[in-house]
């Protein structure tokens, strides 16, 4: 199923999932947003860089099963509890994605949720639950509080500002030097670079128009997945890439960018081309 030849049942089916979502991500935002700057709690899930709290674990639940009541023709990957449920829909769920934020009280954080069938991109929501903003998308647009986003052209590579939060720790260990050669070619190249630690809120704000360019290493479908649809409904790009080997959707794919509505920036394809070549390297030398 093509995302630009969608049949009339396919946009119907869309819009409803795009409002399950909205419901469901309603009802966790406001448990995130009593407990933010409140002595949450942390734990290391992987290492100090990714955290986990009771909180992504419990919005989590309260999606998920919102969801599959909702839709029983479905089922569930998130962040934290893996899959659950069977059937022909599948949510893409992050109940917190920026949880470092959320633990250390920075108001960059969001519920992120996407509806995918056979691989294809159907629903999105981002929710912002401190700004109080509803980033979706739908099979026809995208929208910011129910409001359609009009494509708006950006600004040459030198008055650009973008978002990344690249090079990680992990990257620095993957990379090397060629991680921040990489990262100093950016702050000399573009107005700003902001590291924000929310993948999908970075990429709801390229699709918003208030960030130009996004890029990530490292990802999981529930980091980018709402977000790639957002940017490509409001007029932006959203392309995934992979040095494994292996042929995915581009939402699946561990490395992605995303350019708001007629951004050409030389200086991010260069990269992603050196990053991806090194690491292609790296892979097949295992």
């Amino acid at each position: 199923m093509s995302t630009d030849n969608f049949s009339i049942s396919d946009i119907e089916l869309a819009a409803r999932l795009r409002t399950v979502a909205l419901d469901a991500a309603r009802q966790a935002a406001p448990i995130l947003r009593d407990a933010f700057r409140h002595g949450v709690e942390r734990e290391n899930k992987t290492n100090a860089h990714d955290l986990v709290t009771a909180f992504d674990r419990q919005s989590e639940q309260i999606i998920g099963e919102h969801l599959l009541a909702a839709e029983p023709d479905s089922w569930v990957l998130g962040e934290e509890g893996g899959s659950t449920g069977n059937g022909s829909i599948q949510w893409i769920v992050d109940p917190i994605d920026g949880t470092s934020n959320f633990t250390h009280g920075v108001a960059f954080f969001c519920i992120s949720i996407a509806a995918a069938r056979d691989g294809v991109l159907l629903a999105a929501v981002v929710l912002d639950p401190i700004a109080r903003l509803e980033f979706t998308a739908d099979a026809q647009h995208a929208y910011l509080d129910g409001r359609i986003i009009a494509p708006s052209p950006r600004p040459a590579q030198s008055h650009a500002n973008i978002m990344t939060d690249y090079p990680s720790a992990e990257a620095l260990v993957t990379d090397g030097d060629l991680a921040l050669e990489t990262f100093g070619s950016w702050v000399s190249a573009f107005a700003t670079v902001r590291r924000k630690v929310s993948a999908a809120l970075a990429l709801a704000h390229v699709a918003a128009g208030w960030c130009d360019a996004t890029i990530g290493f490292d990802t999981k479908p529930w980091d980018v997945s709402a977000g790639a649809l957002l940017v490509r409904r409001a007029g932006g790009r959203f392309q995934g890439f992979s040095y494994d080997g292996r042929d995915r959707p581009a939402h699946e794919a561990p490395c992605f960018m995303a350019l708001g509505p007629g951004a050409e920036y030389p200086v991010l394809e260069a990269s992603v081309q050196r990053i991806l070549a090194a690491r292609k390297v790296a892979w097949h030398a295992k």
